[in-house]
């Protein structure tokens, strides 16, 4: 069985001193980059927002950031403006191998649709490519690390198994922004899903 690591959105703006930080987000970096060679494939996502995107709460009168609004797919938590296109905080870490990426998926880059997993946007119907690529090589299995693991680790790993691979979760290298219990929420979420928490 062909088994890829799955990094998610190891970037500036979720690291200290970034737009929206995850609290230790960079302590993950060393234990990610020890684990790559161990894997047949290495998958990097990247969040990529153009400026304006609609999930900011700068784009809504009024709101501010960790607001919950409604959008026409459902609700959505308004952010910070973060990982903008072409900006330093888009940027992965600076010591993350990026090098030994097999593919990297960047996502929510629609204006209008915000994107946590890296499988498919929060509309839930609009795919982002990962899978076909996934299944065209092979891999059946999927180990995920990285930010934040309550809001696009969950998403991910969630939409994998119900895609229908094996999933595991290393919680150990992985950090959550805890938003009003998201991250026990999300830990339940994935065992009813069939993902192993490790």
């Amino acid at each position: 069985m062909t088994h890829a690591l799955i990094v998610i959105d190891v970037q500036n703006d979720f690291c200290p001193g970034g737009a929206l930080e995850v609290p230790q987000g960079d302590a993950i970096l060393r234990g990610i980059n020890a684990l790559m060679p161990d894997f047949d494939a290495v998958v990097l996502t990247q969040d990529w927002h153009p400026a304006g995107h609609s999930s900011f709460a700068s784009s809504h009168d009024g709101k501010s950031p960790y607001d919950l609004i409604t959008m026409p797919y459902g609700p959505q938590v308004l952010w910070p403006d973060h990982c903008i296109q072409g900006s330093i905080g888009a940027q992965f870490l600076p010591d993350l191998q990026v090098d030994r990426a097999d593919m990297i998926i960047r996502k929510g880059y629609n204006p209008d649709i915000d994107s946590y997993s890296a499988f498919v946007e929060n509309d839930h119907r609009t795919p982002t490519g990962l899978e076909g690529y996934l299944r065209t090589r092979g891999i059946e299995r999927l180990t995920m690390a990285g930010l934040a693991l309550d809001f696009c680790v969950n998403f991910s790993a969630v939409d994998a198994a119900k895609l229908g691979f094996d999933v595991e979760v290393r919680e150990d290298l992985c950090r959550a922004i805890d938003l009003d219990g998201s991250l026990a929420k999300a830990r339940e979420g994935m065992r009813a899903a069939g993902v192993t928490l490790i």
